[in-house]
C-alpha cells in the first residue's frame, strides 16, 4: 500500500435550498474550489469518485453521468458510491484505495446532493416529499410500508441505548452540546446555520420531532457539494510545496456494516449499540497506531445526524465509556478549551448535511483545523442507513 495524502479540498456554502444552482452547478463550484486550493489543473487528475446518496433527489437513475464531462473528467474513470448517510465517507475510502493501491496517482472525490428539489403539492412544501424520498431507503417489505423515516430509525437505536443505560443521555447534556455546536458554526462561513444563536435552554424547550429527538438537536436538509483530492506521496509533497500548504496524510481507515435486523448477539443488530462505529474506529486506530484516542486525537469531525447519536458514537469510538457519554460535558471533554475539539464546523446539525458530501464537508473542516491550528491528528467519521448500520472512520495527520 502506498502512502496517501489530501492535497486539496473545497466546498460550497451549505443552504436549505439553492434555487439558482442545479447539482451540476454545485459540483462545478466545489471542484473549482478544490483545484484552486491544490493549485493544480483538472488535467492532472487521473480519476474521480462520486458520492451521491439519493437518485430521486437528483431526479436521475445515474446522476453522476452528466458530471463527468462538465467537471473536466471526460474519458477518464469515474465511479459512483451510495451508502446512505455514510456515502461521503465510503466515497473517500474508495478514492483513498484507488491511490493507495497504485492504480491512480491523483483522485478527486466529489460529493453532492440537491435534496429539496422534491416538492409536496398538498402542503406546498418540500418536507413531506423529502421524507418520503428518504423512506425509499428503508426495508421495502416492512419498514417503508409502516411509514419508516430516518428520524425514527435512529430513535430506535437511541431508545434502546437509553433502556440499557437509563442514567445517560440526559436532556441537559444534549442541549449543552447543541449550544456548543451552534457557537462553533459561527466560525464556519459555509455553515447553513451561520448567524443563528441557539442556547441550551432553547434546545431543551424545542418540540420533539420523534422522541427523544428535539427540533434543535436534529440535522437539517441541505443542498451543497464538497470535494477532497487525494494523491500518492511524491506527487502530494510536490503539489503541496507548490501550493504552500502541507499535505494531510491518511494514516488509518476503517469501515463496518451491521445487520439491519435486531437480535440478541452480533450476528444481528444490537439495538443499543452502534457497533459499526466501534469496529470502524478500531480498525482505523490499529492502522494508524492509535492506542489512546482521547490523548492522541485532537480534532474530530463526527457525523451527528442527531445529538444523542453523536454522544453514543463518541462512546463507541472510545472517547468516553458506554453508559457515560454525558461525561463529554460533565467531565469537560468537549467543552470549549477541552482536550478534544468536536465538530468545529458546526457538524451536520449546524453546519449542514448534504448527504452525499456531508463527510467531505467534515473532512474539509478537520483538514482546515489541522492546518490553521497546528493540530497533529484528526478523525473524520460517517454513519448511515437504517438503524445506523454503516460506519466509516478515517484518521488524518499533519507531519511537522
Amino acid at each position: 500500500m502506498r502512502e496517501v495524502a489530501i492535497i486539496g479540498a473545497g466546498i460550497t456554502p451549505c443552504k436549505g435550498r439553492w434555487v439558482e444552482k442545479t447539482y451540476w452547478g454545485l459540483s462545478q463550484m466545489a471542484v473549482k474550489a478544490a483545484l484552486e486550493d491544490a493549485s493544480i489543473s483538472i488535467k492532472e487528475v487521473d480519476a474521480v469518485v462520486y458520492g451521491i446518496y439519493n437518485d430521486i433527489f437528483e431526479l436521475s437513475a445515474i446522476p453522476e453521468h452528466p458530471l463527468q464531462g462538465i467537471i473536466g473528467m471526460a474519458n477518464k474513470p469515474g465511479m459512483r458510491v451510495t451508502c446512505g448517510g455514510a456515502t461521503g465517507a465510503y466515497a473517500m475510502l474508495s478514492a483513498y484505495t484507488w491511490v493507495a493501491s497504485g492504480l491512480y496517482d491523483i483522485v478527486l472525490c466529489l460529493g453532492v446532493e440537491k435534496a429539496t428539489d422534491c416538492f409536496d403539492f398538498d402542503s406546498m412544501t418540500s418536507t413531506p416529499e423529502v421524507i418520503k424520498t428518504i423512506g425509499w431507503s428503508g426495508d421495502t417489505f416492512y419498514e417503508r410500508e409502516l411509514g419508516w423515516t430516518a428520524s425514527d430509525s435512529y430513535a430506535e437505536v437511541v431508545l434502546a441505548y437509553m433502556d440499557e443505560y437509563p442514567d445517560d443521555l440526559t436532556d441537559e447534556v444534549s442541549a449543552r452540546i447543541t449550544e456548543i455546536l451552534c457557537q462553533q458554526a459561527q466560525n464556519n462561513p459555509y455553515a447553513q446555520r451561520h448567524g443563528e444563536s441557539v442556547t441550551a435552554e432553547m434546545a431543551m424547550n424545542s418540540r420533539y420531532v420523534v422522541y427523544p429527538f428535539k427540533l434543535l438537536e436534529t440535522c437539517v436538509y441541505t443542498e451543497g457539494a464538497g470535494v477532497i483530492i487525494f494523491a500518492e506521496a511524491k506527487k502530494a509533497e510536490a503539489i503541496c510545496k507548490n501550493a504552500g500548504c502541507p499535505p494531510i496524510w491518511i494514516t488509518g481507515v476503517g469501515a463496518s456494516n451491521e445487520h439491519h435486523v435486531a437480535g440478541k448477539d452480533e450476528r444481528h443488530k444490537l439495538m443499543h449499540r452502534i457497533l459499526s462505529d466501534h469496529l470502524a474506529a478500531q480498525a482505523a486506530y490499529r492502522m494508524a497506531g492509535i492506542t489512546e484516542p482521547l490523548k492522541q486525537i485532537q480534532i474530530i469531525e463526527l457525523h451527528d445526524a442527531f445529538i444523542k447519536q453523536l454522544q453514543i458514537t463518541m462512546a463507541e469510538m472510545g472517547f468516553v465509556s458506554l453508559g457515560r457519554s454525558d461525561d463529554l460535558i460533565n467531565e469537560g471533554l468537549m467543552v470549549p478549551g477541552g482536550p478534544i475539539l468536536v465538530n468545529p464546523s458546526g457538524g451536520l446539525t449546524y453546519g449542514g448535511h448534504f448527504v452525499g458530501g456531508s463527510n467531505m464537508f467534515s473532512c474539509w473542516s478537520a483538514r482546515r483545523e489541522l492546518i490553521d491550528k497546528g493540530f497533529e491528528r484528526g478523525l473524520v467519521h460517517g454513519t448511515g442507513s437504517t438503524v445506523a448500520q454503516y460506519g466509516c472512520a478515517m484518521i488524518i495527520e499533519r507531519r511537522n
